[in-house]
């Protein structure tokens, strides 16, 4: 989730920033360009005032301006200007001729920025609000002012600036507001991660424990870890859901428990009565029989059931054991009893001759033994079980396989639920419950039971434990 989260919180903030960025850019290049169009208005305003009071032009005589000293003070003034700041600037009448250029030879063109500056002046406007200039046009920058005598326009001022500077101030402007909205994007992206790993904590909590409980560890809980309320009152609830649930299940394995106990002993005494009334009924009665039979049965799913119980309600003390000792011991211990079926135990030596594991001796001796005994069920007389040790990275595994027919893939799928067996091995005595005790008991260390094909034919178990200690190994008594 927070993978998802963080970049969306990133993407958002980036488009703030951009959003106020692209607007204070513009505002800050039309500020710098303004205090520029300020500057040349005073200038243009200045050299209108030396032209007013030139003397006007004689439409048949040319004005000399040696004989003119306010002429040549203008034209003076706007050399002077010209060199200084490289500015081009001219007094033009009417009919675009010069009063005064500098350079000299400057004259007002037919077309373009300048122009309409020029004839916007002629109709008695004052250009102060000229087209924006960005850092990446090479343009001048045209001001023109209108110079009025007796309520006419008699002629107008003109500046063409270079633009040279004002664009190198817009861009160094533009520079700093990058940088700081770069510095602004990384205290975001700082706040966006802590913002979403306080959020997310709770979460990914919750997350590990409802892991934790799925997979049998009911005593798992959550910490509370801060976050927002809304997430904090669901650790609570979580909490006390995950308290009514442990409660409940407590209150029916007691129950499984306590009736497979209390059943045990009126079904001896009964078993007891059907013994003594068969010494009395001839030999070979077949109904006495199946009634001993069956009663023997019940008596093996009492005790399943109160085998299950127990699994599931005692806790585990891990510790580091040997796995392939373990398993050599327990092979060794049911070989007589495969060869009274005719079904040999084999056990595999291990490559490495020092597998070790975090298991409870006590509860995974208990899972293999039930798993060997089934094995030893199904598999046809002649045939082999298989004991072997198998190391897979940070795991090892004991696996168990065995030559009968095998399961398909739907009772693959429902192999190790309680009570469930094939409806092709109704005939076979068990009660159904032996891989369910060997789940039991491995899931109370972290450990894991599964169930694969074994070709050409046969199912193989394997009982699979941690080689380093497991997180639950804290959570559990003796851990």
């Amino acid at each position: 989730m927070r993978s998802r989260l963080l970049p969306l919180l990133i993407v958002l903030m980036a488009g703030v920033l951009l959003a106020l960025g692209f607007p204070l850019a513009a505002s800050q290049a039309a500020a710098q360009q303004q205090r520029v169009v300020v500057d040349r208005i005073d200038d243009t305003t200045r050299f209108a005032a030396l032209a007013q009071f030139v003397t006007a032009r004689d439409e048949d005589a040319v004005v000399d301006p040696d004989d003119d000293e306010r002429l040549h003070t203008l034209v003076t003034e706007l050399d002077r200007y010209e060199q200084l700041y490289g500015i081009r600037a001219g007094v033009f009448y009417r009919d675009r001729t010069s009063m005064a250029a500098a350079p000299h030879a400057w004259r007002v063109p037919s077309s373009g920025e300048l122009y309409d500056a020029y004839d916007a002046a002629l109709l008695g406007r004052r250009a102060h609000n000229p087209q924006q200039v960005w850092p990446w046009q090479h343009r001048m920058l045209a001001i023109a002012s209108p110079i009025v005598r007796d309520g006419d326009v008699v002629a107008v001022v003109v500046t063409d600036s270079p633009t040279g500077a004002l664009r190198s101030r817009i861009l160094h402007g533009w520079l700093l507001l990058a940088a700081g909205e770069l510095a602004a994007m990384a205290i975001a992206v700082l706040f966006a991660v802590r913002l979403t790993a306080w959020v997310l904590r709770p979460v990914a909590t919750l997350d590990r424990v409802t892991h934790d409980i799925a997979t049998g560890r009911m005593k798992s809980r959550v910490q509370p870890s801060g976050g927002p309320p809304e997430l904090r009152r669901l650790v609570r609830s979580f909490n006390e859901m995950a308290d009514n649930v442990e409660a409940v299940l407590e209150q029916q394995r007691a129950f499984v428990a306590d009736a497979s106990h209390q059943l045990r002993n009126p079904l001896s005494a009964l078993l007891l009565r059907i013994e003594l009334l068969g010494l009395e009924l001839p030999d070979g009665h077949t109904e006495a029989e199946s009634v001993k039979e069956e009663g023997h049965r019940l008596a093996q799913v009492l005790d399943d059931l109160l085998g299950l119980a127990v699994a599931e309600s005692s806790g585990s003390h891990l510790a580091v054991i040997d796995i392939a000792e373990l398993a050599r011991t327990r092979a060794d211990a049911w070989r007589p009893s495969g060869d009274r079926e005719g079904v040999a135990v084999e056990f595999v030596e291990p490559a490495h001759a020092d597998v070790t594991g975090w298991a409870d001796a006590i509860a995974l001796s208990s899972a293999l033994d039930a798993v060997i005994d089934n094995a030893i069920k199904f598999t046809p007389g002649g045939s082999s079980v298989t004991v072997r040790v198998v190391v897979d990275g940070d795991q090892v595994a004991v696996a168990v396989a065995d030559s009968g027919p095998g399961l398909t893939d739907d009772e693959l799928d429902r192999i190790g639920d309680r009570f469930w067996r094939s409806a092709r091995h109704q005939n076979v005595h068990g009660s159904g419950l032996g891989l369910s005790i060997a789940r039991a008991l491995l899931s109370q260390g972290g450990g894991s039971i599964g169930f694969g094909r074994r070709e050409p034919h046969g199912l193989e178990v394997r009982l699979v434990v941690p080689r380093t200690a497991p997180a639950v190994a804290a959570a559990r008594p003796g851990g």
